[in-house]
């Protein structure tokens, strides 16, 4: 995947989060034709620069923890 691909993939995974309809990372990884474990690696690579993402078992996706949650 190429830098420009992946920067535009970072950005719709993280407006995915933002707006609460993010799939599990099966799902998104089909959807982008990738596998669980790329779609992995981007969210690790969004935590590192700052974005406060959790995966919550229970709802079985990923969710920005809030301020509120700290």
């Amino acid at each position: 995947m190429d830098y420009i691909t992946y920067s535009r993939r970072l950005t719709q995974i993280l407006g995915r989060i933002e707006s609460k309809r993010l799939e599990s990372p099966k799902q998104i990884a089909l959807s982008f034709g990738v596998s669980e474990k790329t779609i992995r690696r981007m969210i690790n690579h969004l935590r590192e620069s700052g974005y406060p993402i959790e995966y919550c078992r229970k709802r079985k996706k990923y969710l920005l923890k809030s301020h509120a949650d700290k």
